[in-house]
């Protein structure tokens, strides 16, 4: 188990063929085609290995069913399960793109529209696909030979590869898809150039295709070499390798939320005192610094420290933080109150911040001394994506689309226990940089973008990688029907939760 406490990410990605269209699974009787310009529920894709052949793999569609050849070469998406017309095997091509073909019949997988087959014995344009990967865009980046995770080293200037935990918006990486290849973003907006420097603007040097091995990514440059780490901090550039080896390979990793907790009294919480939890600082460091891993299934959540180790409830209500896995006593409820949060422990009372800043769980009810302002360091770039899609600029107006297949990114500022959010350099109708500006809730309900001044909106944490955004009318942000992002949901609903 990674020492960021989840395992790699799922590979899910959408299929381009040679017209520029997406494999598609339909849910009227399981069809097949490559009709659809954009990437959406129904043309994503997970990619799946065979337990006993890692070279093997298999493709499910959004349906739960699995992409199925037989001996004529005809393609189906109907088995429920992984049989021997599910077999396939990868083969990576210079330019990126991938060619699939059948284990077992030894034919290539390809086509337009619905005539779509796995009968070609040879590769041609028709049989290869450009890989879009689906998972959310932000995540951690870790080093499968060194067991590291890629920060910015920003005295350096450079990503490095060197950290056992990913800590801090440093951390974060942010996958920019253009045009069929990747960029890797830091936390201050540079990209990575295959010389290991960070520049301002993407171009050829920052572009990689991806490969997969075992599993396992590979970032290959635009002369055919390979990202690793280098030397002794894992300075992240290319390598002189053409064909990716263990030191080439990456896994993406959930990145979880970390946050500071601020008390009535004014001061953070922190662990710089020692084990036990008290809210006496006036900084931000590490050490006030706590990752929150939300629960699957009970939606609590854990508060994990840049030592690694849990938050946990010990004799007489005291909170420490000593606790080397997950157990009952290191589980806690967070009840979200407008700008601020309240937390019970596994007894069964909320915490509060007695006089001299120590944290115990004794009380029976909210006041002020249970009521904590939570602040979200590790997200300054936002990106959602919601049930239908990513939300962006609508391309016509001032209002938010919430159904794109590509992203636009958000800043998001603090504001005292809620948020601000703006764009990034953005404008609508010329597309061209200005100072970005704010989002607010217009009096029909819609979210618009072009706000010259900050409103005011809520996080809530609600689920493992996903939030809800509350406007100052105290009603959820939705995409509804037709694709619009709203400021009127009554209650929560699948439309208003959004990964981030």
């Amino acid at each position: 188990m990674p020492a960021n406490g989840s395992g790699p990410l799922k590979l899910q990605f959408g299929l381009i063929n040679h017209k520029g269209r997406y494999l598609t699974a339909e849910a009227f009787g399981f069809k097949l085609n490559a009709s659809a310009p954009s990437l959406k529920k129904k043309q994503i894709w997970t990619l799946e290995h065979d337990t006993q052949d890692s070279q093997v793999v298999y493709l499910r569609s959004h349906l739960g069913r699995y992409l199925a050849s037989d001996k004529d070469g005809k393609v189906t998406c109907e088995a429920d399960g992984h049989n021997s017309d599910c077999r396939f095997l990868i083969v990576a091509q210079s330019n990126g793109r991938w060619a699939f073909q059948s284990e077992q019949y030894l034919r290539f997988f390809g086509g337009s529209r619905d005539y779509l087959s796995c009968f070609a014995q040879t590769i041609t344009d028709a049989e290869l696909w450009a890989v879009h990967l689906a998972l959310h865009p932000q995540a951690n980046l870790l080093s499968v030979a060194r067991k590291r995770y890629a920060h910015l080293a920003m005295e350096d200037g450079e990503i490095a590869v060197d950290v056992n935990i990913p800590w801090g918006v440093e951390a974060l990486l942010t996958l920019v898809y253009l045009d069929g290849k990747y960029c890797l973003k830091t936390c201050d907006s540079r990209f990575l150039s295959s010389d290991g420097k960070l520049v301002k603007e993407s171009g050829r040097g920052t572009a990689y295709t991806l490969e997969l091995k075992c599993g396992k990514l590979a970032f290959k440059d635009c002369e055919g070499r390979y990202l690793s780490p280098m030397g002794p901090t894992g300075t992240l550039r290319s390598g002189r390798c053409s064909k990716p080896g263990k030191d080439e390979l990456f896994d993406l990793e959930e990145s979880h939320p970390q946050v500071v907790l601020i008390a009535a009294n004014g001061r953070y919480v922190s662990i710089k005192q020692g084990v036990s939890l008290a809210a006496n600082q006036e900084e931000e460091t590490d050490m006030e610094t706590f990752q929150m891993e939300i629960d699957k299934e009970t939606k609590k959540c854990t508060f994990r420290t840049s030592q690694g180790n849990y938050w946990a409830l010990v004799a007489h209500g005291g909170i420490q933080s000593t606790a080397s896995e997950v157990s009952a006593n290191t589980m806690f409820s967070v009840e979200w109150l407008s700008h601020k949060v309240a937390l019970k422990a596994s007894n069964g009372k909320y915490i509060c911040i007695k006089k001299n800043g120590q944290l115990l769980a004794v009380s029976d009810s909210i006041g002020e001394d249970e009521q904590l302002t939570l602040k979200l360091i590790n997200r300054p770039m936002l990106i959602l994506r919601g049930d239908n899609g990513f939300i962006c600029h609508h391309k016509n107006s001032n209002t938010l689309d919430a159904s794109r297949s590509v992203y636009d990114i958000f800043t998001l500022q603090f504001s005292n226990g809620a948020y601000n959010i703006k764009g990034q350099n953005y404008d609508f109708f010329s597309c061209a940089g200005i100072d970005g500006r704010f989002w607010y809730v217009n009096s029909a309900g819609l979210v618009c973008s072009d706000g010259e001044a900050p409103e005011d909106f809520t996080l809530e944490l609600l689920e493992r990688g996903r939030l809800t955004i509350r406007g100052k009318n105290g009603k959820y942000l939705r995409g509804d029907q037709g694709g619009t992002l709203k400021g009127d949901g009554l209650g929560l609903s699948s439309s208003a939760l959004w990964e981030y």
